[in-house]
Parts: C-alpha cells; structure tokens; sequence
C-alpha cells in the first residue's frame, strides 16, 4: 500500500526515545491499513512535520523536550483539526490522562501494553471512537463520583428520550448507519440527532459523549 491509499491510515509518530519509536514503528508498519509517514523526535518537530506532510493520525509521547506531546495536540488540533491525535505515555496517571483529554486526544495508551493495545486505538481514533485503558475508565468514575459530591450531577430531562437513545447507541460504539438501522430511522435523522446531542450538552465529539453517556448512568463504563 502507498501513504495515498484512501484505505490505509498515515500516522505521525513523535517520540524523544529512538528505541520507542523504532518499536511503535514495528507494531504499526505491520498492519496492513496502519503505515508511519513521519517521525518526530520532539514536539516542536511534530508540528513542524505536520504541516509539510499529509497524516490522518499523530501517535504523541506525553513527555518530550522542547515542546511536550499535550502542547503539541493543542497546537495540532488548531493547525489540522481532522487530524486525530493519540497519546503515548509510561505514567498510568489520572493528571495527564485528563490532560489529554482537555488537549483533544482520542484516546491515551500506555507504552507498557502498546503491542496489546495500541493498533486497537489507532483504528478507534479513525473510526472517531474513544480509546480507554482501564485504569482510565475508573479515572473517569471517579472523576463522576467528585462531581456528584458536589453538586454537578447532569441535570434530569435535558434530552428527549429518542435522543437518550441515541446518545446511548452513539457511545457505546455504534456507527450513524447501525443506529439508523436499529432504531428504524434514516441516517441523516441520526446526524441531526447527533448534532442536537453536541449542542444541547456543549460538548464537541463522541469522546465526550460518551463521557457524558457514563456520568448520566445511559452505559456502563
């Protein structure tokens, strides 16, 4: 496959470890639809290479010299918003996991399972799905526990129950096809009722849907 092969996802690499990367480069290059355009040894030059080179995916380490991997998703969500955007990292920390989240990452992948693990993210960030390990879903909980402590419990009735329905199908991983199919609606009805979601609730994308989907009790995480 070539990197204009419609069909296979051309990822940005961006790791200050040459031994990572070399390593992250070997479980991607084997996939078939998963092929390495561009490498970054910083994140200064992870942007730098995103504006000279076509990608649909930058794989970023959290921890890198001259410009940190969650400084370069903010500054890549606003120079490419298409551009998904996952997070390496060794640390199993609640901080940066939020983090990245707020910086517009799909979904955050710990180096220690990244052979288990990261393919798996990779084709769910394309698919506009979020990637969550499980220690990050229990961050999430917890996260939801705090805000129930104080007082910030999503509010009853703000959506309809088709819209519940909706929301629920949409967070659970179904695409705007499969929804439509099972809810016996076309798929247009479904992206408006997508659209509806992300502007009654404020929020941007199925990511944070699907975070609100486990605070308001609609899945189980």
């Amino acid at each position: 496959m070539t990197p204009t092969d419609t069909s296979t996802i051309r990822i940005l690499l961006a790791d200050d470890h040459a031994l990572v990367r070399r390593g992250v480069r070997l479980i991607l290059d084997r996939e078939p639809d998963l092929q390495v355009v561009a490498e970054a040894g910083d994140g200064a030059e992870a942007i730098a290479l995103a504006r000279t080179h076509e990608v649909d995916l930058a794989v970023l380490d959290i921890a890198m010299p001259r410009m940190t991997g969650l400084q370069a998703a903010r500054e890549l969500s606003g120079l490419k918003p298409d551009v998904r955007v996952l997070m390496l990292t060794m640390h199993d920390n609640e901080q940066y996991f939020f983090q990245a989240l707020k910086a517009g990452a799909s979904g955050y992948v710990l180096k220690s399972v990244a052979d288990r693990d990261l393919v798996a993210a990779c084709r769910a960030a394309m698919r506009d799905e979020p990637f969550l390990y499980p220690g990050a879903v229990t961050a999430l909980i917890r996260n939801y526990l705090d805000r129930v402590r104080h007082g910030e419990e999503p509010p009853d009735q703000v959506l309809t129950p088709r819209e519940e329905e909706v929301l629920k199908l949409v967070a659970e991983g179904n695409s705007s096809k499969e929804i439509a199919e099972m809810l016996f609606i076309s798929i247009k009805t479904v992206h408006r009722h997508r659209a509806n979601l992300l502007q009654k609730l404020g929020l941007r994308d199925r990511l944070e849907l699907t975070r609100y989907a486990i605070r308001a009790g609609l899945i189980e995480p």
